[in-house]
């Protein structure tokens, strides 16, 4: 009878481990068609519907427009190619953190989590919701501007609604992240059926001499390349998930090839359908552009766009959320963020603090947040990080040639797409010079003083208040520490 019962105590033990040991690792539950999705709904979010405007003001006609459009979905298509060779040479989540980590060591890896963390993911979540509010109340207030109070409630109810999806469920992330995809291709879809019906009837005279009155300086290309690639931003999101990925060897570079292209086409078909109905400078005095496309084509259903642009925003801000909370997750595994940042909830298997954290980090940012400042912001960090990182690919052929590589672009890709990315850093600063970027190179410096004081020599007193703050964390909301996910 001892035996019996000692027998059983001992199996209950090791189920206990076994249910244990399931819950401190991210779970691989997402396939291509998901990895597509996630790539395809958080680039087409509230850029393709902002950024036109800004991108005609800078090129200021409507052919060079075009070309950029393009141009700014090849390099996308570049940079993302050396992404899945690096996704596929180091299989971890967290996006440009590991790779920087194994190229240069743990500063440059360090201060691109600091930054990603309070600059590029959060700034990136705000200027989305914000779009999502100013959809979503322009209706209410016919012939005026919302009340600035009212865009930024609505936003922030977005944030927590989206956070708080995230965090209850991998699945429910990715189911949510499914349907406003399709939802959002929905509208996509009757923009450019519009403009190749609109094309076929003959409208092509706002195409006539489209390079008449161009003036280009490296300034406004390099803007205009800003606002463009800022409706591109999302062509590196699968690279963070890559340890919930099921097969990443096939699925990420597939998901890479399929879902960049299809949005590059997509990008430039819209505008083409837009320049079917708004001459350039009726353009640049729309309010939104969609809506205006909406109202001239659409009518009387026109109110479908705002309704479905409010579900693409929602989507990408969804997808968004869902890539930037592993970044913080990986960061405070390696310990360069509060550990309990790197736990996973026992009930849910998400991470689900890392989350939560990004998303109080996003409601501040709208406070003060104005779209144009916040994307001139978010590029400028972001290119600068995204430049370093293919730089280590090539650093990394030569330094790190044990490693294996089932994915090997040819060298001059991320050479060409290192050199691009100086040149978009550097333009704007030249040609025109604003505080803003003085203020984030110095915010993103800020961080060695974090890093040494916490990481670094990792003071005493600096792990006293730590370490009871974790205990509290870990208790309230019954998460436990997650294991290094295997490679």
């Amino acid at each position: 009878m001892e035996e019996t019962s000692l027998r059983k105590r001992r199996e209950d033990e090791k189920s206990i481990q076994s249910i244990e040991h399931k819950t401190t690792n991210l779970q691989k539950e997402l396939g291509l068609f998901s990895g597509i999705c996630i790539i395809v709904g958080t680039i087409i979010g509230s850029g393709i519907f902002i950024s036109p405007k800004s991108v005609l003001s800078n090129m200021e006609a409507v052919g060079p427009c075009l070309i950029v459009w393009a141009a700014c979905g090849i390099l996308a298509t570049l940079g993302a190619l050396c992404y899945a060779e690096l996704g596929t040479m180091i299989t971890k989540s967290g996006g440009e953190y590991p790779y920087l980590m194994e190229a240069f060591g743990p500063i440059p890896a360090y201060l691109f989590s600091w930054t990603s963390l309070f600059v590029i993911k959060p700034s990136s979540f705000a200027i989305i919701c914000l779009s999502f509010s100013e959809y979503v109340s322009a209706p209410f207030y016919s012939g005026c501007n919302p009340p600035q109070v009212v865009i930024k409630l609505l936003a922030a109810a977005a944030i927590l609604l989206i956070t708080t999806v995230n965090a209850l469920s991998v699945r429910l992330g990715s189911y949510v992240q499914n349907v406003f995809t399709a939802a959002k291709m929905v509208i996509v879809v009757v923009i450019i059926i519009s403009g190749i019906v609109l094309l076929a009837q003959g409208n092509t005279r706002n195409f006539e001499n489209s390079f008449e009155g161009t003036k280009l300086s490296l300034g406004a290309i390099g803007l205009a390349f800003y606002n463009g690639l800022w409706a591109y931003d999302g062509w590196n999101q699968l690279n963070y998930i890559t340890e919930e990925l099921r097969n990443p060897f096939r699925n990420l570079p597939l998901g890479i090839i399929i879902g960049i292209p299809l949005v590059t086409g997509c990008y430039i078909l819209m505008n083409v359908s837009y320049f079917t109905v708004m001459t350039a400078t009726e353009l640049l005095q729309s309010q939104a552009v969609a809506v205006t496309f909406g109202d001239r084509v659409l009518y009387p259903a026109s109110w479908v766009v705002p309704l479905f642009v409010a579900f693409s925003t929602l989507g990408a801000a969804n997808g968004t959320c869902f890539t930037a909370g592993r970044l913080v997750y990986v960061a405070g595994r390696e310990g360069h963020m509060l550990k309990v940042l790197s736990y996973v909830s026992v009930k849910r298997l998400t991470p689900a603090p890392a989350i939560i954290f990004y998303g109080i980090i996003a409601i501040i940012y709208i406070i003060p947040g104005d779209i144009n400042s916040l994307v001139n912001y978010f590029s400028f960090a972001a290119w600068l990080f995204y430049g370093l990182t293919i730089f280590g690919l090539v650093v990394m052929r030569f330094t790190r040639k044990e490693l294996k590589r089932p994915i090997k672009v040819p060298i001059f890709i991320p050479i060409l797409v290192t050199l691009l990315s100086v040149f978009l850093v550097l333009a704007p600063i030249i040609s025109q010079p604003a505080w803003e970027y003085l203020y984030c190179v110095l915010f993103m410096l800020s961080g060695l003083i974090f890093y040494f004081l916490f990481v670094y020599y990792k003071f005493g007193w600096a792990q006293k208040i730590s370490k009871p703050l974790t205990m509290h964390l870990q208790m309230l909301m019954e998460v436990v520490p997650a294991e290094e996910a295997p490679e």
